[in-house]
Order: C-alpha cells, then sequence, then structure tokens
C-alpha cells in the first residue's frame, strides 16, 4: 500500500505527488504485486493500483492503523512536519513499514538534534562555522524542504527572527549559513555488511535554491546524477555520506542527505530526510534499475535476518 500524506502546502504536495507517482510506476512494473494507493480528497488519482480511501471524517493516522493491517507492506512518503512520518511510522507494524526505523526518524525530524549528533561524531554540520559565517538561516526546526526557511545579512535579524517564531509557538533553529553548492545525495541502505547496514550511493544531485528580496529560499527542483563516480568531489562527497549513514542507527531504504560544498570543508551536512525525496523521481529510469523492487528485497531480507535470530 503507498500512502502519500495529505499537506496544505502547495509546494509540498506537489512534491509529494511527483514522489508518489515515481513510487507507484516502479511498484507497478514488478510482477506478482497487488498495488493500493491511498486517494485524498481533491488529489489527482494514481496511474495505477487499486485506490483506497479515508472514511468520512477519519484522520489519516487512524485510516493507516486501520488499513495497514491488510497489506503485507506499507510505503509512506510524508513529511517530518509536527511528526506526522514519525506518527505513521510508529501506526504500522515494523514488519509492514517500508522505511527508516522510528528512532531514526525522530532525530532526524529536528535539524537541531541532528546536526548536533552528527557533530559529536566528528561529521561537518553548519555549527562549525559560527565564527566566521556572514550569513544566517532561520528555518522550522522539524520542516521538510525549505517551507517557512530564511536567510538574514546579520546574526541580529536572524535572532529577532527566531524569537519571533518561538513566541508564536513555532519550533525554529537557526544557523550560520554555509557558502557554497547546494548538493544532496541519495542513498540506498539495507544488507547487512557484517554488524551494519550498507549504505550505497545512488546519485549525487545538484538543488536549485532561489532567494526573494527578503532572504525566504525556495526549491526549485533537483538536478539527479549531476555529479559522477569520476568527478573530483564525488569520492569525498560519498565518505560523508557513508559517514552519516553509519552514525544513525535505524536509516533503512531510500534516505536523503542535504549538503553544502564549502570551497575550503568539502561537504557538510545540513540535514537527513529519513524518507524518499525529490531525487527519487525518475532516479529508478536514469540508473536502469527498479528501486522499488530492490527495496522490497532489503525489506524481505532484513524480515528473514529477524526470523533467523
Amino acid at each position: 500500500m503507498v500512502v502519500p500524506a495529505q499537506t496544505d502546502d502547495l509546494d509540498l504536495l506537489a512534491q509529494g505527488l511527483a514522489m508518489r507517482d515515481a513510487m507507484v510506476s516502479d511498484v507497478a512494473a514488478l510482477p506478482g504485486i497487488e498495488l493500493a494507493c491511498v486517494q485524498g480528497p481533491g488529489v489527482p488519482r494514481a496511474a495505477a493500483g487499486r485506490v483506497v480511501e479515508l472514511l468520512l471524517g477519519e484522520s489519516l493516522l487512524a485510516f493507516v492503523r486501520r488499513e495497514a493491517v491488510r497489506f503485507d507492506r506499507v510505503w509512506v512518503v510524508a513529511p517530518e512536519s509536527d511528526g506526522c512520518l514519525l506518527a505513521l511510522a510508529q501506526a504500522v507494524d515494523a514488519r509492514r513499514w517500508m522505511g527508516c526505523l522510528p528512532a531514526a526518524i525522530r532525530l532526524c525530524s529536528s535539524k537541531r538534534d541532528t546536526l548536533a549528533h552528527l557533530a559529536a561524531r566528528d561529521i561537518a554540520t553548519p555549527m562549525a562555522f559560527d565564527a566566521q559565517a556572514t550569513r544566517w538561516v532561520v528555518k522550522p526546526d522539524d520542516g521538510a524542504g525549505s517551507v517557512h526557511t530564511r536567510v538574514h545579512a546579520t546574526q541580529e535579524a536572524a535572532q529577532a527572527d527566531l524569537a519571533e517564531r518561538t513566541a508564536q509557538g513555532r519550533a525554529a533553529t537557526l544557523e550560520p549559513w554555509v557558502e557554497g553548492e547546494a548538493l544532496s545525495v541519495s542513498l540506498l541502505i539495507g544488507g547487512r555488511n557484517g554488524d551494519r547496514f550498507a549504505a550505497e550511493l545512488l546519485s549525487v544531485n545538484r538543488q536549485r535554491i532561489a532567494f526573494d528580496s527578503s532572504g525566504m529560499l525556495a526549491y526549485r527542483g533537483v538536478d539527479i546524477l549531476a555529479i559522477g563516480p569520476a568527478h573530483v568531489r564525488h569520492a569525498a562527497l560519498g565518505a560523508t555520506a557513508a559517514a552519516v549513514a553509519h552514525a544513525v542507527p535505524g536509516l533503512r531504504g531510500f534516505i536523503g542527505i542535504d549538503l553544502v560544498w564549502h570551497e575550503r570543508c568539502g561537504p557538510v551536512v545540513i540535514e537527513i530526510n529519513p524518507r524518499l525525496t525529490c531525487a527519487y523521481a525518475g532516479l529508478s529510469a536514469a540508473l536502469g534499475r527498479n528501486l522499488a523492487g530492490e527495496m522490497l528485497a532489503l525489506h524481505d531480507e532484513e524480515a528473514r535476518a529477524h526470523a533467523r535470530a
């Protein structure tokens, strides 16, 4: 069952639908699988699979709890905002849940906690740039994409923005803005490699980010496979991605890591997306692989390992 969580943000909705359509396309191409997709009000129907709908007045969380037991696997695309992804993961039996474990989702749902966790393990984050920063960014601590993210020319303006959001009861975080090229990496995690899970670097992507006159960020899309294995930066990006994957137990399946390539320091990790990202759309075709099928196989392999234990 594919469950695209609902959102009132039109940009996030468009991104979620692109991910849903890519998921559905990949799963529908696999033999011997019956696919169902949740249909929300006013949302375009998926191109394949039967439709399952919420009851009148039913919450998405209640729906997932009710329906999950009728399916072998449940694959959700949802933002971390307001604990949405975590709540859905906790509502589904671990044998059915396709994706990261709740502990990893909980950590990655807080940008502040994620950066502290990584910095304690000697992984470069924006927090190391405080003394040399010339701009600062304020954003939701549990946000997805670039929603409500604003860059300030002074630390005082950033602190005022943070204070205003806090006074309004909105969880937010302030970080030094890291100058450099905005990138992301897509990983496939699963399959035991000794006592760890193997992390395969699928793609290094270039993120298209724009600013308006007030410093508000806007996400304009992603270019997948922007930096190939022969590129001089690829090895360092791969090493950072592997370090992140090993630093956060419970990351499983397809995940994304947002980074900035700093001219002097190399890869600087901005956040971890413990779920499908926009880079998934088109990636199976570009790689000549059905990534959904590989994720299902890794999930089944882990389930068999647990059964033997």
